[in-house]
């Protein structure tokens, strides 16, 4: 006898996407959401997501490094409670290879320790109760034991790593494809397209190689030592959720397997305290700028130089400015209100709002162009730099160099900002194209994750390129063919004309000798 209980739910499903709203799940699945390496900036991410979920009535539960935050009935979150990505030891600040080198030491302890925790371990022990498991694809290697023989979704809460979509068997093209270690203009000059394609090689050869992936590696063998390499379960993964949209940044070529969800976590303003309303509100015509270096760099680190001078060219301008700042200030101006933590984008939604003041992390950039606020970029690491070029070249704001900052230069981009339209309306028309979408990016990732558990696994949208090796890829095993093959046919026609020559000049020979 034909089951059509699963065919009914998938064309009902199918219904309800043609509808545009999901068609009730077949039933309520077990989704884990692995995070243990993540700011929490990324966390945010996966809640957008686990909420969307766990109102369909599915459980979901997630691993992370921070503490219990959502107050969902069927969202379940456990921490390994390790002390290393704490956000006081974090201080990006400093030098960019102490930085990333102490990055390295803590993302590889918590590779080591996390199993040894008692939430870790019992996880570990259920995972296989788990329909499908989704994982951060930054730094969070230490938790692919757990994607071991399962089915899994690898979620990009940044930009999508050109290393990551060619395990998926999508070669980005570095022509005109930044990475995060060469991060400039869109300048498509030869120079430039030379320097992006020498960027791409490299992180393409260092990252299995890279000291953070074989330390990790190392670790978890010595825990799991019947487990295959890390980089080969990576490659198993159904789906890839990406956090961008072609509307805020580069369009990509895209495989089935790889779906833009960007901007999952941007939402419709809630209403702002009193007191902060009053005051945004109270600054009239002049407006307010907000200021704010995300949820890792804490203001506290700020060297004095910086913390001196934004006071400074706050204190000349006429507008008022919202500060996140953990710490206390001495004489601070009294345009100026700082605080540990502001409703982000609840802010970023008011009409009085003039200029977001960003390190440039995708989730504020995605924010700010949902609420179409224009933005002065001042970038410190990671991917921060490629989204300040995008804010440039796009001109929906301005982009400052850190080691290039002086009271004169922010107290001009700023005034730049607010005094030309061309910043406003520009944003406001990236802002359309973001906003018009043909369902949610919420529930376009909620329809995948349940698709890739509907198909157990959805083997059918992986790509056959991602099981070709680098040779094969390029076809280089096939060009050494052909050229072989064209050698031979260049060996034969010499000897063939060479035979044909020797016997006319023979010949002719003959005649003379004859003659």
């Amino acid at each position: 006898m034909i089951k059509l209980a699963p065919l009914c739910v998938l064309v009902a499903a199918v219904a309800g996407v043609v509808a545009g709203e999901l068609a009730p799940p077949e039933r309520s699945y077990k989704i884990l959401m692995l995070l243990p390496v993540s700011s929490k900036s990324h966390r945010n991410v996966f809640m957008s997501l686990a909420e969307a979920l766990a109102d369909r009535g599915h459980e979901v539960t997630m691993l992370t490094n921070h503490p219990k935050s959502s107050r969902h009935p069927s969202i379940h979150e456990a921490t390994h409670g390790l002390p290393y990505l704490k956000e006081n030891n974090m201080n990006t600040f400093q030098n960019k290879n102490k930085r990333f080198t102490i990055l390295r030491e803590k993302v590889v302890a918590i590779a080591r320790e996390m199993y040894r925790t008692a939430a870790v371990k019992d996880l570990y022990r259920r995972r296989k109760e788990f329909d499908l498991m989704l994982v951060d694809n930054m730094f969070n290697e230490g938790a692919y034991p757990f994607l071991h023989e399962v089915p899994f979704i690898t979620v990009f809460t940044s930009m999508l790593n050109p290393h990551h979509s060619a395990v998926q068997g999508n070669v980005l093209h570095p022509a005109y494809i930044p990475s995060i270690t060469y991060a400039r203009s869109s300048s498509t000059s030869a120079w430039r397209r030379f320097l992006k394609t020498v960027s791409h090689i490299y992180t393409q050869l260092y990252w299995p190689k890279w000291e953070e992936i074989s330390a990790i590696q190392q670790e978890i063998s010595a825990q799991f030592p019947e487990l295959p390499p890390l980089l080969d379960l990576e490659r198993n993964m159904s789906l890839a959720l990406i956090n961008t949209h072609f509307s805020i940044g580069i369009p990509l070529p895209l495989l089935p397997s790889q779906v833009e969800v960007g901007g999952m976590h941007c939402r419709p303003a809630s209403p702002l305290p009193q007191e902060l309303e009053s005051w945004i509100t109270g600054a009239g015509s002049a407006g307010v700028i907000y200021f704010s270096l995300g949820s890792i760099t804490q203001g506290i680190d700020m060297p004095v130089q910086y913390r001196d001078l934004f006071v400074q060219a706050f204190r000349r301008l006429p507008q008022r400015v919202i500060w996140k700042y953990e710490g206390e200030l001495e004489d601070l101006p009294h345009n100026v209100m700082i605080g540990k933590w502001f409703s982000q984008q609840d802010i970023l939604a008011h009409h009085n709002m003039k200029v977001f003041i960003t390190h440039c992390g995708l989730l504020g950039l995605q924010e700010a162009v949902y609420h179409a606020t224009p933005l002065l970029a001042i970038p410190l690491f990671a991917e921060q730099p490629v989204n300040a070029w995008f804010v440039r070249d796009s001109g929906i704001g301005r982009f400052l160099e850190l080691v290039d900052l002086t009271e004169d230069l922010v107290v001009d981009a700023l005034t730049d900002i607010i005094n030309n339209p061309k910043y406003k309306e520009n944003v406001m028309r990236m802002s359309e194209g973001m906003r018009d979408r043909p369902t949610s990016p919420r529930e376009l990732a909620v329809f995948w994750t349940e698709y890739v558990i509907r198909h157990r696994g959805a083997p059918q949208l992986r790509s056959p390129a991602a099981q070709l090796s680098w040779v094969e890829f390029l076809m280089l095993d096939v060009l050494l063919l052909l050229l072989l093959a064209l050698f031979l046919l260049l060996f034969i026609l010499r000897r063939f004309f060479r035979d044909i020559a020797a016997k006319l000049f023979c010949s002719d020979g003959n005649k003379k000798k004859s003659d």
